[in-house]
């Protein structure tokens, strides 16, 4: 098993920065790819940012394509996603997610699963 944590999440005004940070443990390794879907009030859950086991391969939604960054911490087992120029339809639960080696764009793919961490952004 592997557990995600996330941490990051907050309250902050539209063109501003916040950066999330998903830690894992437990039966760990380097070889999982990991990621973050964000799921808003009312809305189905979408796909942000993932990247694959070594780093070399990363992918985005279009929608934050350009203002948001993944990176992983392979030593740390941590991935983060610096997210810049947020704007208030960037609000939702965002959530950590961790498959063995190659990314996906799709949520059924990933076994693995965080508690999510709000973010907010006002107007």
């Amino acid at each position: 098993q592997v557990q995600l944590v996330e941490s990051g999440g907050g309250l902050v005004q539209a063109g501003g920065s916040l950066k999330l940070s998903c830690a894992a443990s437990g039966r760990t390794s380097t070889n999982y790819a990991m990621g973050w879907f964000r799921q808003a009030p009312g809305k189905e859950r979408e796909f942000v940012a993932a990247v694959n086991w070594s780093g070399a391969d990363k992918g985005y939604a279009d929608s934050v394509k350009g203002r948001f960054t993944i990176s992983r911490d392979n030593a740390k087992v941590t991935v983060y996603l610096q997210m810049n120029s947020l704007k208030p339809e960037d609000t939702a639960v965002y959530y950590c997610v961790a498959k063995f080696r190659v990314l996906s764009y799709y949520a059924y793919e990933y076994n693995y699963w965080g508690q999510g961490t709000q973010v907010t952004v006002s107007s």
